[in-house]
């Protein structure tokens, strides 16, 4: 089982994103507080479970969570300020409006631009070893993966539905016959032999 604590014994807040490597659609981040000694024995790396899965734990983190918000940053704000930004400014986001205001944030990943007046950690893989990391793991990919099977009804054909936006052969087939959408991100290398799109 994960980790349910970094222990620091100050409010920790688990931070990740899901979406830096997708053509389309935003970056989203989720930050999570859970109590302390929490207990959930399926709650993993969000790349890890089946969808149904993702699902059950979406509403037991949800549920259990002391506080827990979830963010965008749009494919525009993506293209002017680059995907790693845009991940650091969603995860920032989600932190701003928590209802409690965290002592620590546990960060997934090798880096991470520090939030004003709360320390962090990074925690490569940490999404597979903390527990409050693979929450907020699980709401940023849940929620993304339904914005971009609502935006798949919008501009079919790309596939988004199944691949969330992300560069498969369907996605990239599409982007060469039908053009590109709004929802992507123009910074993006959108086609291996680029890009004579716009």
């Amino acid at each position: 089982m994960l980790k349910s604590s970094f222990g620091s014994g100050k409010i920790e807040a688990g931070c990740d994103e899901a979406g830096r490597g997708p053509l389309a659609g935003p970056v989203v981040a989720a930050a999570v507080i859970l109590p302390t000694d929490y207990q959930n024995e399926t709650l993993n790396d969000s790349k890890k479970l089946t969808k149904k899965v993702l699902e059950k734990l979406e509403i037991e983190i949800k549920r259990d969570a002391i506080a827990y918000e979830v963010v965008e940053v749009s494919e525009t704000e993506i293209d002017e300020i680059n995907i790693l930004n845009a991940s650091f400014l969603a995860m920032h986001r989600a932190v701003d409006v928590l209802k409690v205001r965290p002592e620590l944030l546990l960060i997934d990943g090798n880096r991470f631009k520090a939030y004003p007046n709360i320390a962090h950690e990074c925690i490569i893989k940490g999404d597979g070893k903390y527990m409050s990391i693979a929450a907020a793991s699980i709401l940023a990919k849940t929620h993304r993966d339904r914005l971009m099977s609502e935006a798949a009804k919008k501009f079919p054909g790309y596939g988004w539905e199944t691949n969330a936006g992300y560069p498969t052969k369907k996605h990239r087939e599409a982007i060469k016959t039908l053009g590109i959408t709004p929802l992507h991100r123009k910074s993006f290398r959108l086609l291996p032999e680029q890009i004579e799109l716009f």
